[in-house]
């Protein structure tokens, strides 16, 4: 009878052991995956949007040109700005000898640059968008995944229980008084499950930009001024 009684304790700790480790790896997987996509939208936003802006800041130069290209697109803060960027000719150069150079005239050369860059500027904050309403997404299930967890999980319960199966609690108030012992606190401490944090404290949330087409004449005025204010740049000699 006590062989009997042994087999079926193990029995019930090994299915609660699978049922509740089981649930607790399927959350701590999805918090693992939704860091390492954070991490890849870091990425993205400093070597596509940031280069992209980098290369628009080689041709703005000015300091008022960068803050007015801002104020159009509604980007806000300005990324990744560094005033040695536009002031340094090596930097300017290496930023922007690889971009494809098409026209036949130095200012049609100049804007079609940067119509070129502005479109793919708007290609890759559309994508970056995408990529962090699918990460906030994605850290709201993981948040009622955790939720449900302690729901259907008392740690403080099961520890007592599993103690009880082995005779360690008193007949007492085991399931309800002394349940709150330091030991037992410290181990649910140890072992709760925390949200990974969300994607808004971590990476900047990027407005979508205006379609080049719904403000060029904007745009235009800006690469006017720009080339009036560089009359000796050719992207041709770069």
């Amino acid at each position: 009878m006590e062989d009997f009684a042994q087999t079926l304790a193990f029995e019930v700790k090994k299915d609660i052991a699978e049922r509740y480790f089981g649930f607790r790896k399927i959350i701590e997987e999805d918090s693992n995956e939704y860091q390492k996509e954070v991490i890849a939208s870091a990425f993205t936003l400093e070597t596509e949007i940031g280069f992209d802006l980098l290369r628009i800041y080689a041709l703005l130069r000015e300091d008022t040109l960068i803050r007015r290209f801002y104020e159009l697109t509604h980007l806000g803060e300005v990324l990744f700005f560094d005033s040695y960027v536009t002031s340094s000719p090596t930097i300017r150069k290496r930023l922007l000898e690889k971009q494809n150079v098409r026209g036949f005239f130095k200012k049609s050369r100049f804007k079609n640059m940067f119509f070129d860059l502005y479109d793919s500027l708007l290609e890759h904050v559309e994508h970056y968008r995408a990529r962090l309403a699918s990460l906030v997404e994605e850290h709201d299930v993981i948040e009622e995944e955790i939720k449900l967890f302690y729901k259907k999980n008392d740690i403080s319960g099961i520890m007592l229980f599993l103690r009880s199966l082995d005779g360690d609690a008193s007949t007492s108030g085991t399931m309800t008084g002394g349940i709150n012992t330091s030991s037992t606190i410290s181990m649910e401490n140890k072992m709760r499950l925390h949200a990974p944090e969300s994607v808004e404290k971590i990476l900047p949330i990027l407005p979508a930009i205006p379609s080049p087409s719904s403000i060029r004449a904007e745009l235009n005025s800006l690469i006017e001024e720009a080339t009036l204010l560089q009359p000796n740049f050719d992207l041709n000699k770069l």
